[in-house]
């Protein structure tokens, strides 16, 4: 099971953000700026011991596609050098997002699960409402994100709008297919980290069942609770035990990490 926890965190990360809410068409960017770097440890545990399993980051960079300004975005997930002899994973996915609207251009996969390999290369087209990817041409939603630009998508997000228990609609195209999801907005609290201790925004993202983690709302997200909306901690069950991934780096934040109270 341990081989699946790398592979599957930036889908974790991703299922805050699914079905297509016409508020959040456009969004602007108030989160976020170039040269942002995030580190998550991801950890795993079956018999009551949390062990360190490897490591998910994303980084935002300033470029240009195709004449337009864009943030390209990468996020990647690689298992832990020591556990590289049971299933080693190199996992890499691409962004290039619109700096107005944040919707996204192009998304690229590279998978490299022991000794599966997958390579997705996707094109939007927001205006015909496709997507050409290299199995066809698909149809798509109004707001469509891809599922790396939608995690910067959803930090966009502005909570003080919602009540607790409020659900908040959102769309993403992955593999061929669109998928309808949401997230619930719990609320406000402090939560204590390895990195720190911080004020932070709580929700659950409604999963679809998989064959790592279960469907429904089981998961639960913790953002900080100021202008970054940084993630700070990721929990969930899986088939066979729970995961947690804590933020424990970045660089180049757009504001202060003002929610934060104590370093460690």
């Amino acid at each position: 099971m341990r081989r699946k926890i790398i592979s599957t965190l930036l889908s974790v990360l991703i299922s805050v953000q699914l079905s297509a809410d016409s508020d959040f068409c456009g969004i602007n960017n108030t989160s976020f700026s170039s040269g942002e770097s995030i580190t998550l440890k991801v950890f795993y545990n079956v018999v009551g011991l949390y062990v360190d399993a490897g490591t998910a980051t994303f980084n935002a960079q300033l470029e240009n596609y195709n004449g337009k300004p864009v943030y390209h975005a990468v996020g990647e997930g690689r298992s832990n050098s020591s556990y590289d002899w049971i299933f080693k994973v190199r996992d890499r996915y691409e962004t290039y997002m619109d700096t107005a609207t944040l919707r996204p251009y192009r998304f690229i996969r590279n998978v490299h699960e022991g000794n599966y390999k997958k390579h997705e290369n996707a094109s939007f087209n927001h205006e015909a409402k496709s997507v050409v990817t290299t199995r066809g041409v698909f149809k798509t939603q109004d707001c469509v994100q891809d599922i790396i630009s939608a995690v910067y998508y959803a930090r966009n997000i502005d909570f003080s709008k919602y009540k607790p228990n409020d659900k908040i609609n959102l769309s993403v195209f992955l593999d061929d297919e669109m998928h309808d999801i949401y997230i619930r907005y719990i609320g406000k609290e402090t939560i204590k980290t390895r990195y720190g201790k911080f004020r932070a925004i709580k929700f659950r993202p409604f999963l679809i069942k998989g064959t790592v983690f279960e469907g429904g709302e089981k998961m639960t997200v913790w953002v900080s609770d100021d202008a970054n909306h940084l993630p700070l901690r990721i929990e969930s069950p899986i088939v066979v035990g729970n995961i947690k991934a804590d933020m424990m780096g970045y660089r180049n934040l757009r504001y202060p990490l003002t929610s934060m109270i104590k370093f460690r």
